[in-house]
């Protein structure tokens, strides 16, 4: 009985080993499965990449992920809205101006002139107050102090396309005063609010530039082109 079991014995010690080496193979590859997975270098399954960016273009993303049209919403030029800007904020600019000044209106011993501002643009502005002038010479120097301003309540005057406004520019005839003179070569405009003149040619004579009764004058703006 001895001699019969003994083959048995070792069958069925072989058949275990057998398990066992098969076991730790198992084993073995699914350890291996698990840290290729891990690796870094690996690509991502189709499921993942369509969480990510597109880095063939740099890594930014498309445009249908950006919230909103930016080629809908870009805003527009600078250039634009400075003339939008110009257009809407009321005031005429000397750009948009001709200055020219009117016939003499003599008496009492004064000169006085209409000193016209008419809007050449296209929009509708407004003028408020007085505007500057001085005469000069052809170098440009000027000529005596700055025109006083007569007293005056002044008032906003709106402008149609060709519209115009005046002020009254007044000095005392040389003739009759005795003051020193000089013949301008142009009377220079500021409208109210600016910066920029605007030259008008002078054309009636000597103006008085110092002494006695040498003061010019100038009155606020009002409607039309002279009095």
């Amino acid at each position: 009985m001895a001699k019969t079991s003994q083959p048995v014995g070792r069958t069925a010690l072989l058949a275990s080993a057998v398990a066992v080496l098969g076991m730790l193979t198992a084993c073995g590859t699914d350890s291996g499965t698990a840290g290729t997975a891990r690796s870094s270098h690996d690509e991502p399954s189709a499921g993942a990449s369509s969480a990510l960016p597109d880095r063939s273009t740099g890594g930014e993303p498309t445009a249908g992920t950006v919230p909103g049209d930016t080629a809908g919403t870009l805003p527009s030029d600078t250039a634009g809205s400075a003339s939008a800007s110009a257009r809407t904020d009321g005031r005429c600019h000397t750009s948009e101006l001709r200055a020219s000044v009117g016939r003499v209106d003599p008496g009492a011993g004064q000169r006085n002139f209409p000193l016209v501002l008419t809007n050449t643009s296209e929009r509708t502005c407004t003028l408020y107050g007085y505007p500057g002038a001085a005469f000069e010479d052809a170098s440009g120097r000027q000529l005596g102090p700055d025109p006083e301003r007569a007293p005056a309540s002044p008032r906003t005057v709106t402008l149609a396309p060709g519209g115009s406004a005046w002020a009254g520019l007044s000095f005392s005839s040389p003739q009759i005063s005795g003051a020193r003179t000089a013949t301008p070569a142009e009377l220079v405009v500021t409208p109210p609010d600016e910066r920029d003149p605007i030259e008008v040619t002078w054309k009636d004579g000597e103006v008085p530039v110092g002494g006695n009764e040498s003061s010019v004058s100038v009155t606020a703006l009002a409607p039309g082109t002279g009095p």
